[in-house]
C-alpha cells in the first residue's frame, strides 16, 4: 500500500485482518528507515502499530476521541491521519511535529509532550460530550509508565466515581522511557500473568442466573461469589475497585483479540480499562531487545545495524554525564549523599551512580513532585539528596520545590538537565521557564557553568553549601571540551567574573551565550568599542557589588539568557536598579520572547528569535554609542 497516499483513516474499514497485518509491516518498514535519518521516538511507535490500526478501525476519529498520553507514541496515527508525506521532515524546523499537534490535525484532539495527563482530558471532553448530549466515544491511551503519574492515579480516582462512558487503553510494555518500578508496576505484572478475567466473570454470571430462585439468602450468597471472583481469578484487581470494568490482558499484536476487546468495550457501559500488552520496539531487533530504554528515543541509526550515526570528531562527555559522575566522585567520601531521578535514570547518567551506590539511588517512576518531596524528607534528616531533573519536568514540581523545599530552607542540590533550548523535542520540552519560576523563591540560589570545569565546581560547592535550597541550570548536549581541573574547589556564593574588560558597556551573560557574547565583543572592539563580558554564574543571588559598581559607572548594560524574559535574569538586573535608585542607567536585555518556541534545530531557533551575535551586535553598539551621546552632552 503506498503509505503516501493515505488522506484518513477510513479506508481501515474495508480491510481485513490479513491485509492489516501486511499493513503493520508496511508501516514498521517506512518508521525504520525514516527514523534512521531523522531519528525520533521509534521504540514507542513500533511497538502500537497494531494497536493505532486497530483503534482507527474501530472508532471514527475525530468524532470519537482518540487521546495519546505523552505522545511521544503517536506517530503510526499520524501516518493514518495523512501526514506520511511529511515524516522526512520528522522534528525538523518548520516541519512535523514529535507529539500530537492540534493544529497539524484535526484527529489531534489533545497537544501533548509530558506524561499523564491523557485521563484528566479524557474526563474534560467525556463531560462536555454528555453536557451537550453528543454520542462518541473517549478514547484515551495511557502507557503503564505514564499510569504511576499521581495526576493518572488523581483521575482514575474521578472517572472511578463518576462512571462517565468511557475506554482507558492500557498500552502495558513494561517500561516508559527507562524500566518501570513501584508497587502499581508490580500490580499489573500480576495482571499480565492471570489470562483473561471479564469473561471468566459473565460466564459464571448466566450460570448463576440458572440457578431457581429459592429464597434471598442462596440469591445473596450468589452475588458475592460473583463479586469474590475477581480476587480468585485475578489477584489485586486494582481498577474493579476503582469502579471500572477491567479487560484483559491481551495481545497487543493480536487483531483478533483487539477487536473483540474493542467491541466489548464499545458495548459496556460507564469506564472500561482494556490492558493491553505490547512490544515496545517491536519488529525492529535492536529496538526490541533494548531493556534500559537507549531505543526509547534516538538520533539518526544504521537501518541493518542498528548503530547510532556517531559525529565525525570525537565529541566532549555529555553535560549530564559530568554533572552525574561529579556527584559520584563526592558520594564515595560522603555517605550523605542520596540521588533522586523521576523516570530519568537514562537521560540523566545516573547509571554509573546506581552501580556503585544502589542503596543510595531511587528512581521514583514518573513522579516529580514526589521525587522533589522525597529530597526534602532526606534534606531534614542531614542527608545530601541529589535531585536530577529535566527542566521541562521540574515544572511539575514547582509547588514542591517552593513549599516543601524553599518554605523549609532544606538543603537540595537540584540539578537542572536540558536548561535552554532543547531543539527537536519542542514546545514542550524547551527548558526556558525555570528562572522566571525559580527566581521569586526565597532562600533559593540559582547558577548556571559557563563550561564543564567551571561546571564541576559548581556541584563541589552545591553539595558542600548549608545555607538552603540550591540549582545548577546546564544544558543539552556535550560540553565544550575545556580542560578539567583534578581538584575540586568551592566558588563564593553569589559572585561574578569578568572574562574580558571593557569600559562603553557590558554585556551581563551565563551558560550557552557566553561564547556568543565573547564573539560579539571581539568584533565590536575592531569598531572601536571596549565591549565588558561578563559570566554572571549566579542569577539569584545577583554579584550585587560588581552591578553596583557598573551602574555607579553609568556603564550600559546587556543582559543575554537563554531563557524567557518575563522574570528572568535581566528582569531581576532592572529590578536591582529601580531599587537602588539608578532609573537613567541603559539596560536592554535580549532572551526568549512571550511565545512558546516550537521544534528544530537549536541554532535557527535562535537566530529566529533574534538571539544571535549580530544581534548582540547590534544591541551592544546602541548602548555603547547612547552613552557616548549622553557624555558629549
Amino acid at each position: 500500500m503506498d503509505l503516501l497516499s493515505i488522506k484518513d483513516p477510513s479506508f481501515l474499514k474495508r480491510m481485513s485482518n490479513q491485509e492489516l497485518e501486511a499493513l503493520s509491516q508496511e508501516i514498521r518498514e517506512f518508521l525504520i528507515q525514516k527514523l534512521s535519518v531523522t531519528g525520533g521516538h521509534i521504540g514507542p511507535n513500533l511497538g502500537v502499530v497494531e494497536l493505532t490500526l486497530a483503534l482507527h478501525k474501530c472508532f471514527d476519529s475525530p468524532k470519537d476521541k482518540l487521546i495519546w498520553d505523552v505522545g511521544h507514541q503517536s506517530y503510526v496515527h499520524k501516518i493514518l491521519t495523512g501526514r506520511a508525506c511529511e515524516f522526512d521532515t520528522l522534528r525538523q524546523y518548520k516541519g512535523l511535529c514529535g507529539f500530537p499537534k492540534r493544529g497539524e490535525s484535526e484527529h489531534d484532539v489533545w497537544e501533548t509532550g509530558h506524561s499523564s495527563t491523557s485521563l484528566s482530558a479524557a474526563m474534560g471532553m467525556a463531560i462536555a460530550r454528555d453536557l451537550k448530549k453528543e454520542k462518541s466515544f473517549v478514547v484515551p491511551v495511557i502507557g503503564d509508565g505514564a499510569l504511576t503519574g499521581g495526576m493518572a492515579l488523581e483521575a482514575l480516582n474521578h472517572i472511578g466515581h463518576e462512571k462517565k462512558n468511557m475506554i482507558v487503553v492500557l498500552n502495558d510494555n513494561e517500561m516508559s522511557i527507562a524500566p518501570n518500578v513501584g508497587a502499581l508496576h508490580n500490580i499489573l505484572g500480576q495482571l499480565r500473568t492471570a489470562g483473561k478475567y471479564q469473561w471468566v466473570k459473565d460466564e459464571l454470571e448466566v450460570l448463576l442466573k440458572k440457578v431457581p430462585a429459592v429464597g434471598g439468602k442462596l440469591a445473596a450468597t450468589a452475588e458475592r461469589i460473583k463479586d469474590s471472583l475477581k480476587y480468585l481469578v485475578v489477584s489485586g484487581m486494582f481498577f474493579e475497585e476503582l469502579g471500572f470494568t477491567y479487560l484483559g490482558p491481551i495481545d497487543g499484536h493480536n487483531f483478533d483479540n483487539l477487536f473483540e476487546s474493542l467491541q466489548y468495550a464499545k458495548k459496556t457501559d460507564g469506564p472500561v480499562l482494556l490492558h493491553v500488552i505490547t512490544k515496545k520496539g517491536k519488529g525492529f531487533r535492536p529496538a526490541e531487545s533494548d531493556k534500559i530504554g537507549t531505543w526509547h528515543g534516538t538520533g539518526p541509526y544504521k537501518m541493518d545495524t542498528g548503530a547510532f550515526v556517531k559525529p565525525s570528531k570525537k565529541q566532549p562527555p555529555a553535560w549530564s554525564s559530568m554533572v552525574s559522575e561529579t556527584v559520584r566522585k563526592l558520594a564515595r567520601n560522603d555517605n550523605r549523599i542520596v540521588a533522586i531521578t523521576p523516570a530519568m535514570p537514562v537521560g540523566s547518567k545516573l547509571e554509573g551512580f546506581a552501580s556503585e551506590f544502589p542503596d543510595r539511588m531511587f528512581d521514583v517512576g514518573i513522579a516529580e513532585q514526589h521525587a522533589a518531596t522525597v529530597a526534602a524528607g532526606l534534606a531534614t534528616q542531614n542527608m545530601k539528596p541529589f535531585l536530577a531533573i529535566y527542566s521541562t519536568f521540574l515544572q511539575r514540581a514547582y509547588d514542591q520545590v517552593l513549599h516543601d523545599i524553599c518554605r523549609q530552607n532544606l538543603n537540595v542540590f537540584i540539578g537542572i538537565d536540558r536548561a535552554g533550548l532543547v531543539g527537536a523535542d519542542g514546545e514542550t520540552h524547551q527548558g526556558v521557564f525555570d528562572i522566571a519560576f525559580l527566581r521569586p523563591m526565597p532562600n533559593m540560589v540559582l547558577m548556571m557553568p559557563k563550561d564543564e570545569n567551571e561546571g564541576q565546581h559548581m556541584v563541589y560547592t552545591a553539595l558542600n553549601y548549608n545555607d538552603g535550597p540550591i540549582a545548577m541550570r546546564f544544558p543539552r548536549g556535550n560540553g565544550l571540551g575545556v580542560e578539567m581541573d583534578e581538584a575540586f574547589h568551592n566558588i563564593p556564593i553569589g559572585t561574578w567574573e569578568t572574562l574580558k574588560e571593557g569600559s562603553d558597556a557590558v554585556i551581563l551573560t551565563f551558560g550557552t551565550t557566553i561564547p556568543m557574547a565573547m564573539e560579539a565583543a571581539q568584533k565590536l572592539e575592531k569598531q572601536g568599542l571596549s565591549i565588558s563580558v561578563v559570566n554572571a554564574r549566579f542569577i539569584k543571588p545577583l554579584d550585587e557589588t560588581m552591578l553596583t559598581e557598573l551602574l555607579d559607572k553609568g556603564i550600559p548594560i546587556l543582559t543575554i539568557e537563554e531563557a524567557v524574559l518575563q522574570g528572568g535574569f535581566g528582569s531581576a538586573i532592572l529590578e536591582f536598579a529601580g531599587s537602588k535608585g539608578f532609573h537613567g542607567a541603559l539596560i536592554d536585555r535580549m532572551g526568549i520572547p512571550d511565545q512558546f518556541i516550537e521544534h528544530g534545530d537549536v541554532n535557527s531557533l535562535l537566530e529566529e528569535i533574534g538571539l544571535t551575535t549580530e544581534e548582540t551586535i547590534k544591541r551592544t553598539s546602541i548602548l555603547a554609542n547612547a552613552r557616548k551621546k549622553q557624555q558629549r552632552a
